[in-house]
């Protein structure tokens, strides 16, 4: 799907896992096609990587899109590897420039999308491909926690993205063991691998309002195995705010908001409707996007035909990297409260959308109850974490053997963010 658009009234896309596509995905309805062809943005922007055939870029360093033209700006930006996963980054809130927020892979093929807009709001695009070096013989494994540094909901997962893939179980219990949380009020959480390459730290319930939680890595000058050895980290530190949680009921038709858990709105909405059910499951924020260019391609909708769109969409506030938004939908307003008639989306009026986009911050809890769709994946699509039972998350720590070889005191200790 589509990641970092470019927000012109919205708060930022500086999540780990940031919003990436203004050419999203998502649902629409069957009127008000935008025709404009896209005109070709290589004189717009440059990249930072060679292009040249035979010739592979570092992938210890970011990718970095730049515009090169005053009167061309980056809209969106969409970089993925041959093996489907997506590269978040983060968009200036000028347009001016976007970087990627983790590392590449090494020895990897990447295709990378560049949505642009001229002065006028004309569309252009560029279509990059190219591949990265294969890793040297010696190095170091150093560690990317996510997201950015500020206030998010207490649905956010904190991220661990390694720069090295690590397989083996024993060595990945070296390396969780140096990877130190610290919240305040302290919970009980635990790290999960996610892959080779990428932990997520959560507690047992949502965290409390008003956190502080610090994390960092002591991995530096520790041995992996006889070709890595842990590098220098950035440490991070990021709060939450209150608790506002969002359940749609989508047999009932209506989103219900909870703050710290008292009622403070209810709103009529549509969600999916059949062949296109919305996910069941909890979500969380994962970027705000004043507008957002969804298309019926996208998810496979031949253009042309009676179920095909291309519209520009407002107010929407992002929970898969597939496409699904909770956003304005002025066309459906006849049906919300009543019928299910999106192709995934939470739709709503206008008025309510702009109160829900101004309401919620990214890392708060989006809950879909009631509908037909598939469960929530728990990774690579956003953040689904809360949807693995705790019991089964514990299993993901490569300490979790460890743990249940203690005594029960200790293994609470165990799970609980270590001291810093």
């Amino acid at each position: 799907m589509n990641h970092t658009p470019r927000t012109s009234t919205v708060v930022g896309c500086t999540l780990l896992v940031t919003a990436l596509g203004a050419v999203a995905t998502a649902c629409g309805s069957d009127g008000n096609p935008l025709s404009a062809k896209p005109y070709d943005a290589a004189d717009v922007i440059s990249f930072n990587v060679p292009t040249d055939e035979g010739k592979r870029a570092d992938p210890d360093k970011p990718l970095e899109i730049t515009a090169d033209s005053d009167d061309g700006r980056i809209a969106d930006v969409t970089a993925q590897d041959s093996t489907g996963r997506y590269v978040p980054g983060e968009l200036a809130a000028d347009g001016s420039r976007w970087h990627s927020t983790v590392p590449l892979a090494a020895n990897a093929h990447y295709t990378v999308t560049v949505s642009t807009e001229d002065e006028d709001g004309a569309p252009g695009r560029k279509v990059l491909t190219f591949d990265t070096s294969k890793p040297t013989n010696r190095k170091r494994l150093t560690v990317t926690f996510g997201p950015d540094a500020g206030e998010y909901g207490v649905g956010q997962p904190i991220t661990a993205q390694l720069d090295q893939e690590v397989k083996d179980k024993a060595q990945r219990a070296v390396v969780e063991s140096a990877l130190r949380v610290q919240s305040t009020p302290a919970v009980q959480g635990s790290w999960y691998w996610v892959d080779g390459k990428e932990l997520h730290f959560r507690p047992k319930e949502y965290w409390p309002t008003h956190t502080t939680i610090t994390v960092h890595s002591n991995l530096n000058g520790i041995k992996i195995n006889d070709r890595l050895w842990g590098g220098p980290s950035k440490p991070l530190t990021i709060t939450t705010g209150d608790r506002l949680e969002a359940v749609t009921d989508a047999a009932a038709h209506q989103m219900t908001v909870y703050k710290n858990g008292a009622v403070i709105n209810r709103i009529p909405v549509t969600t999916g409707k059949p062949g296109w059910d919305t996910r069941n499951g909890v979500k969380v924020v994962l970027a705000k996007q004043y507008f957002v260019r969804m298309r019926g391609t996208t998810v496979g909708i031949a253009a042309g035909t009676s179920d095909s769109y291309d519209l520009l969409v407002y107010w929407a506030t992002r929970v898969t990297w597939s496409g699904e938004y909770v956003h304005a939908a002025p066309w459906s307003v006849g049906s919300q409260g009543s019928a299910n008639v999106s192709h995934g989306c939470t739709g709503m009026s206008t008025a309510n959308a702009q109160w829900f986009f101004k309401a919620v911050r990214e890392g708060d809890i989006v809950k879909v109850v009631n509908s037909k769709g598939d469960p929530m994946e728990p990774f690579g699509n956003g953040f689904g974490d809360w949807n693995v039972d705790w019991s089964k998350w514990t299993t993901g720590s490569a300490l979790a053997k460890a743990a249940s070889n203690t005594s029960s005191d200790a293994s609470t200790v165990r799970l609980q963010p270590a001291a810093l």
